[in-house]
């Protein structure tokens, strides 16, 4: 979720519509029961531990403290922070929103004229493939006219979904409909934008977004609504206004990815369609841009750890690769090594020294990108 969301969410109590915990329960059955007993008979009668009415009488406080948390998860469906799947569903339907579907992904597909002087059609719906079942095919009628070699279109692909991301420049290369005139063809960008039905975490923040969308001024969540309603692959969104009338929103997909010009000319088409950017809104859409910085660092293993020494190296590998995910995820994020260092002594390390990065400043436009990766192993050390 964005920072907004995030601090809009941690800021409210946490909320339990029940207070019970079993053993609570229990004793507060077998001390009614020993005092209705007592009541009704005259006679004073302790229920220990192994007497069968005070073993059904916990097997009716286990069902009555199962019935309790039911209606505690059922009372939190109704808030926002706690609703999940149907529930959170239904919650959107309230303000008009709902799950997106899956999306498919996006590139650019080069087509190369076989001679010079004619002019070339390339009908919308053509398709090319990389092979193994996936096709893309183009969203619009398209020309290589007599004086040009070739033409960039954008394609779309078929199956919707994660399958149709990740193929590089080149790999979508078979025209599966031949068009007269064509030698060949190419994606020059990796396709991507493909993703599956929107989980719980994103429908929640769109939900939390949504009235932002229903003023007509512009304010900037508006535009990281509609740009995460888009597709659930839209990731961090951060709109700035760097002049006066002038909208620049910078995006990354969710996983941190950079996105392609085929992803922000679509992106881009959708934001300025007259029912979502303001009359008065010179908009301009990008990736942000890169900073680049390495990976530098010793990390050392308490002696005491000896036996766990490559489990523990295990673990600070993939806490280094959770670092870079969390450093490129969020734009506008500062390169920060005290985070990198907390990170890998909770992986087990006994101390870190880090050679780079050093802390820099990122700016609201800006993310960060790792370049190498150079994690040594120190030796042991006692305390």
């Amino acid at each position: 979720m964005s920072n907004e969301s995030i601090r809009a969410f941690r800021s409210l109590p946490e909320i339990n519509f029940v207070n019970k915990d079993v053993q609570t329960m229990l004793s507060q059955m077998v001390a009614e029961y020993e005092e209705v007993y007592f009541e009704s008979t005259g006679v004073r009668k302790t229920l220990s531990p192994g007497d069968p009415v005070r073993i059904w009488i916990y097997a009716q406080a286990l069902r009555e403290y199962g019935l309790l948390q039911q209606i505690d998860y059922a009372a939190k469906q109704n808030l926002l922070r706690y609703s999940e799947g149907s529930y959170l569903e239904n919650l959107g339907a309230i303000v008009g929103e709902g799950r997106n579907g899956p999306s498919a992904a996006v590139t650019t597909v080069r087509f190369t004229k076989s001679q010079e002087g004619t002019t070339i059609p390339i009908p919308a719906g053509t398709l090319t493939t990389p092979g193994n079942g996936i096709f893309f095919e183009t969203t619009v009628y398209a020309e290589i006219e007599e004086a040009e070699e070739y033409i960039d279109v954008q394609s779309i692909c078929r199956t919707l979904g994660t399958a149709g991301n990740g193929f590089t420049p080149g790999q979508i290369s078979t025209l599966v409909n031949p068009v007269a005139g064509i030698a060949s063809v190419a994606n020059t960008t990796t396709s991507q934008g493909g993703e599956a039905a929107e989980d719980d975490v994103s429908l929640r923040e769109r939900i939390y977004l949504k009235p932002e969308s229903f003023s007509v001024a512009g304010p900037g969540d508006a535009y990281v609504f509609f740009a995460k309603q888009y597709s659930s692959a839209i990731g961090d969104v951060k709109p700035s206004s760097p002049d006066p009338g002038v909208v620049d929103i910078r995006f990354i997909l969710s996983d941190g990815s950079i996105p392609d010009s085929s992803l922000i000319t679509e992106i881009t088409n959708y934001l300025s369609a007259s029912n979502r950017r303001p009359l008065t809104d010179n908009l301009q859409v990008g990736a942000p841009d890169q900073v680049d910085y390495a990976i530098e660092l010793t990390y050392y293993i308490g002696k005491q750890n000896e036996s766990r020494v490559v489990e523990i190296q295990d673990a600070i590998n993939l806490a280094i690769s959770e670092y870079v995910t969390w450093q490129k995820i969020r734009i506008g994020r500062d390169i920060n090594p005290s985070e990198l260092s907390a990170r890998i002594v909770q992986a087990g390390a006994k101390r870190v020294e880090i050679t780079s990065p050093v802390f820099t400043v990122i700016g609201e436009t800006e993310v960060a990108k790792e370049t190498t990766i150079d994690a040594a192993y120190g030796g042991l050390e006692d305390e």
